[in-house]
């Protein structure tokens, strides 16, 4: 038995081609530098592009330089202003101190007079240093004797504002600025112990020594000698100094 044969449909017509992409494109896609464009030629040497490359540098400098200077004029500017507000201010306070200067040269007088009244003032108080009150001082001694007992004599001697007092020599004594020595006359013996007692009352009292006692013509007479301190000083102008 012969093999069968397989029936074939009938050939038809053919189906027309699909069309071929242009040449060029294709090649394009494969990163192939493309023929026939338009040719681009690039003839410019490298030093023209080094100059202009050169010349934006330059360029930019100038602007920081422009820059720069803006800053600095701003801040010359500004320091200008403030010295001219300080010039102002400085003009104003001396105006103002010459004006206080010519109110004060009309009280030139008044000034002249009120030093000199300090002077006075501070001289009196230094020669007043040593001031001792010595009317109320021989009241207060003579009060301190008994009755019937009158002081005769008095001999003083006392520190200046520009000398110190010359100091005794025996031990024991206290610091001294004057002496007094004084003579009283009693119609009955005298107690001295007694007179140094009151005399102790005194202000700036230091010390006393009794000296001799006499009989003439039915009449004691009894020296004392009293040292006397910086207490007895009155003070009153260095009060009023203060």
């Amino acid at each position: 038995m012969s093999p069968s044969k397989v029936s074939r449909p009938p050939k038809g017509p053919k189906a027309p081609k699909a069309p071929r992409a242009p040449r060029s494109a294709s090649r394009s896609s494969a990163g192939v530098v493309e023929i026939g464009g338009v040719p681009r030629v690039d003839l410019l040497p490298p030093e023209v592009r080094a100059e202009r490359r050169a010349g934006v540098t330059v360029r930019r400098a100038w602007m920081g330089v422009v820059g720069a200077a803006a800053v600095v004029a701003i801040g010359v500017g500004a320091a200008v202003a403030a010295n001219v507000t300080s010039q102002a201010d400085l003009l104003g306070a001396q105006a103002e101190t010459q004006s206080l200067l010519v109110e004060q040269g009309k009280y030139t007088e008044v000034r002249d007079v009120q030093r000199s009244i300090d002077r006075l003032v501070a001289a009196q108080a230094v020669g007043g240093s040593t001031e001792i009150i010595w009317r109320d001082f021989l009241t207060d001694l003579q009060g301190t004797l008994p009755d019937g007992v009158v002081v005769t004599t008095i001999t003083l001697d006392q520190a200046t504002p520009i000398e110190s007092y010359a100091q005794g020599d025996a031990p024991l004594q206290g610091a001294r600025i004057g002496t007094l020595t004084f003579t009283a006359e009693s119609a009955t013996l005298p107690s001295v112990p007694d007179w140094l007692d009151g005399l102790t009352t005194l202000p700036g009292y230091t010390d006393a020594t009794p000296g001799t006692v006499t009989l003439e013509e039915g009449v004691y007479d009894a020296t004392v000698t009293m040292h006397i301190d910086q207490r007895a000083f009155s003070g009153r102008y260095a009060k009023d100094a203060s």
